[in-house]
């Protein structure tokens, strides 16, 4: 027979447990709709020259803010001031409503090459903008989500969402204007440090650059993922993937959109 005492811890035990469980359930049942609200905003963002084959180049994701006719993604995933950009035209491909994509010219607004950031300005009708959260409030081991297309469109055009946590908040600096992929040594030089950065313990890939970093409740964006560590090759990032990757805090995000709107 199980003793008065034992049976109630044992009652008190189940009743926690559930508990627990129905926390954990509700810590994540809003990220169904989070990935309902921010799918609209993703784009893919490239370049189209007549001459290339293929005409277009995914270079990386990005997301629509401000206006709906305006489009944050990272600094390198633009073409390098050494490349041939004579006729060489920037183009954001938006889904419509329809669910077709629909490409539309862009145009440099600003660029904070410190933070890796960009800020473009797409032609036609506005799209549906995203939330930019102060990342102030971010702590370490904050549940978080990232969209966007990696391995650069191989899995498809449509957005693809990856959850983790934030690992880590240190101090970090941006080694190289390829700053997409990392290795020892690289992450070694990023320890020096000029301002905070997110490690994620999540596995972000190329082609995932740009995209936004959200909240999994409200959908709000707290961070741009610009940075995936690589074990071995870039070609090896399926197959052997890092689980590390890394995000520029939203509060850049805000600075350059404030900055731009006082010019």
């Amino acid at each position: 027979m199980i003793r008065p005492r034992l049976s109630s811890f044992l009652s008190w035990l189940r009743i926690y447990a559930i508990a627990l469980l129905g926390i954990g359930h509700a810590a994540h049942a809003d990220l169904p709709d989070a990935i309902t609200r921010v799918k609209p905003s993703v784009v893919i963002v490239g370049t189209f020259r007549a001459t290339d084959s293929p005409r277009f180049r995914l270079r990386g994701t990005g997301f629509v803010v401000g206006n709906g006719q305006q489009v944050i993604t990272n600094a390198h995933v633009l073409p390098d001031v050494t490349e041939d950009t004579s006729d060489l035209n920037w183009v954001v491909q938006v889904r419509g409503v329809d669910g077709a994509l629909q490409m539309r010219a862009a145009t440099l607004q600003d660029r904070d090459v410190q933070h890796d950031l960009a800020l473009l300005r797409i032609e036609g009708a506005p799209v549906s903008a995203l939330v930019v959260r102060d990342s102030g409030t971010v702590r370490e081991g904050h549940a978080v989500a990232f969209m966007g297309f990696p391995i650069g469109g191989a899995l498809g055009f449509s957005p693809v969402t990856h959850r983790a946590i934030v690992s880590s908040i240190t101090a970090a600096a941006l080694p190289t204007p390829s700053a997409q992929q990392l290795n020892e040594k690289a992450i070694r030089s990023l320890r020096a440090g000029s301002f905070e950065i997110f490690q994620l313990d999540g596995t972000a890939y190329p082609g995932n650059s740009g995209g936004p970093l959200f909240d999994p409740d409200s959908g709000d964006v707290i961070g741009v993922v610009n940075m995936v560590f690589l074990k071995g090759t870039r070609e090896s990032a399926l197959t052997h993937p890092s689980g590390i990757s890394y995000a520029i805090p939203s509060k850049f995000v805000l600075q350059l959109l404030q900055g731009r709107s006082a010019k």
